[in-house]
């Protein structure tokens, strides 16, 4: 199989994102599920569902993402390879700084909504540091397979709270895997290239010096 390099791909075609959700909402298993998509891993379907981007022992032992961490990948979008550097952030309150710093290294986020739970505070939290550097944010509601899961009242309730169209909430399921390969869509279609982002910190700076 013939491996692209790096190299070979224009600013446009990039796009570093991360994603950002309250704990427990499924960042990292989507993360997991977004590399298997891309062939970065390869899971044995008997295997049991290792979170592959925490590899501290703490973090193996707590469940809970405390590190970000970083992973590029190749997708496939409208007939051309596009380069994604995704960054899993962690979701609890007091590794905040570990998320601006994330978000500081992108142009875009998905914020990552459970379809049980809805919106909590860290939800907001995110929302804010993401719209504070001016990062274009992708929705995406998850659990979308689990018995008590009410996707369309979480998309209401985004709508109501944050502004968004209900009708650019991705739905997915981290843990089948469906909508998966919509929301990297969405990602790709959303989120401005590296290009865009360096050319508008240059028209910054260029203002701030008239």
């Amino acid at each position: 199989m013939h491996q692209l390099s790096v190299e070979t791909f224009e600013p446009e075609h990039i796009r570093n994102f991360c994603i950002v959700a309250h704990i427990d909402h499924g960042k990292t298993t989507l993360s997991n599920r977004i590399l298997e998509l891309t062939g970065v891993i390869v899971r044995d379907a008997d295997a049991k569902d290792e979170l592959v981007l925490d590899n501290l022992q703490v973090e193996k032992e707590r469940g809970i993402t405390v590190k970000a961490q970083t992973c590029t990948m190749v997708f496939q979008h409208a007939g051309r390879p596009h380069l994604l550097n995704l960054i899993d952030t962690p979701g609890h309150v007091d590794f905040s700084y570990e998320v601006s710093r994330s978000l500081a290294a992108c142009e875009g986020a998905v914020l990552l909504v459970d379809a049980a739970q809805g919106i909590q505070a860290q939800t907001v939290a995110n929302w804010l540091l993401a719209i504070d550097g001016g990062l274009e944010i992708v929705y995406a509601v998850n659990k979308i397979d689990m018995p008590n899961a009410n996707a369309p009242a979480v998309i209401a309730d985004l709508h109501r709270t944050f502004g968004v169209d209900p009708d650019h909430v991705v739905k997915v399921s981290a843990k089948t895997g469906v909508g998966v390969a919509d929301l990297l869509a969405a990602v790709i279609q959303h989120i401005p290239p590296y290009a865009a982002r360096t050319n508008l910190t240059h028209t910054r700076e260029r203002d701030a010096a008239c």
